[in-house]
């Protein structure tokens, strides 16, 4: 119950801001659908994919960031979807205004606060999933590449161990060396081996 308290203290006013702009946004999308020939069900089809999208794009840009996954290019592919997906509501928002300064300002406000809420949203969400290692210091010294067969140093590994163990627990699964990696700062390499060192080490005594 505390915990409920606390998440709608801290989180209800973003989420309620969220919801809000989000059906005035979906508003403006719907007439718009429905003045280009999307009538009935259709209508609300379109202005549901369009808000979703946004929603979904956040996410994913959050999830990139927790497991430091890095974009193939300059933009990731989120980041795209999410920028896309901001300018079709938009430009939805704006064909309902009226033609005035003011008028797409106003109409435009919608969409704004729309992205604002779920950037804020998905800025929380990366602060938690990190929050668990905040107390967690790196070792002094990390290599950043490992020689073939050549074994991590017993602080590296007793590190990567308590990293892995508060992952597991965390999300309920083991983690991946891709995770790892970003959680080190350490090369592809010597994170897979850690993780093959880990493996075949057993459990500490608890």
């Amino acid at each position: 119950m505390r915990r409920l308290v606390a998440w709608l203290l801290d989180s209800g006013p973003v989420v309620i801001l969220a919801v809000i702009a989000g059906a005035g946004s979906f508003t403006h999308i719907r007439a718009t659908a429905i003045e280009y020939g999307q009538t009935g069900w259709m209508s609300w089809a379109v202005a549901v994919c369009i808000d979703l999208t946004c929603v979904m794009a956040a996410r994913e840009r959050q999830r990139d960031r927790k497991i430091g996954r890095r974009p193939n290019g300059k933009v990731s592919w989120p980041t795209l979807v999410l920028a896309g997906g901001i300018t079709l509501s938009l430009a939805a928002n704006l064909h309902q205004a009226e033609p005035t300064v003011w008028g797409w300002i106003i109409a435009a406000t919608p969409a704004g606060a729309f992205l604002i809420a779920v950037s804020m949203l998905e800025r929380r969400a990366a602060t938690q999933c990190s929050g668990t290692f905040q107390d967690d210091p790196r070792p002094a010294a990390v290599p950043t590449d490992t020689r073939a067969g050549s074994v991590p140093s017993a602080a590296l590994l007793a590190f990567a161990r308590r990293v892995a163990d508060e992952h597991h627990a965390r999300h309920g699964r083991p983690i991946t060396p891709e995770a790892l990696r970003a959680r080190l700062g350490v090369s592809d390499q010597l994170a897979a081996e850690l993780l093959r060192t880990l493996h075949a080490m057993p459990e500490p005594d608890q």
